[in-house]
């Protein structure tokens, strides 16, 4: 029986541990999250997760690999930040080409755009769970991370609609005016959440 956990042995006898799941959940105690585990080399097939918690120690050699959650939030996190970076300069072009009738350009920035912020969406909600942090007290500009995104899918409600009515007045109006605050406003829960991360919050 031979439990490695990021290359060093873990002493499993010393700390009562009998099975696969144990150690799992030790490492998960000292804030460590299990990215890849081996069971006599080989990775265990999906949706088999149940079966290999149960499996004994004794008479396998176990190869976990874990990483720091936090650091892993602070490298999505700054990601996300690249990629809001990006989105506000696609959404005043989508809105500026609409406004010349340029509906396959604008339809082109457009997509960019949306696809930075629910990426942004996605990735931000994802890293306040992998940390266990609840978006109804993450702060961001005095307010809830939950309502800003609540209203996020208000707004992004109001472009699906725009669109689907072919009503391109509309969906100029909402890119230059609703929206105007949405890259400020990812800016802000970023770092709201990075100072979560660092526990500078």
């Amino acid at each position: 029986m031979a439990v490695t956990v990021d290359r060093e042995p873990l002493a499993v006898k010393d700390l009562g541990l009998c099975t696969v799941g144990q150690v799992l959940s030790h490492l998960q105690r000292v804030n460590r999250l299990v990215v890849q585990v081996l069971i006599d080399g080989q990775e265990p097939p999906p949706g088999e997760m149940a079966a290999m918690r149960r499996t004994a120690l004794e008479g396998h050699s176990v190869f976990i690999e874990t990483a720091d959650p936090r650091a892993l939030a602070m490298q999505v996190l700054d990601e996300v930040a690249a990629q809001i970076e990006q989105a506000g300069p696609l959404k005043d072009q989508a809105a500026e080409l609409l406004q010349k009738n340029q509906l396959g350009k604008a339809m082109e920035k457009l997509g960019g755009c949306l696809r930075s912020w629910q990426t942004a969406q996605e990735s931000i909600v994802k890293t306040a769970e992998l940390l266990r942090l609840d978006p109804g007290v993450i702060c961001v500009e005095g307010r809830a991370l939950q309502e800003m995104l609540t209203e996020f899918a208000v707004k992004l409600r109001a472009i699906k609609g725009a669109l689907e009515q072919r009503d391109f007045v509309l969906l100029g109006d909402v890119l230059m005016y609703e929206t105007a605050d949405t890259q400020r406003q990812w800016i802000a829960a970023v770092g709201a959440m990075r100072d979560m991360v660092t526990g500078d919050a």
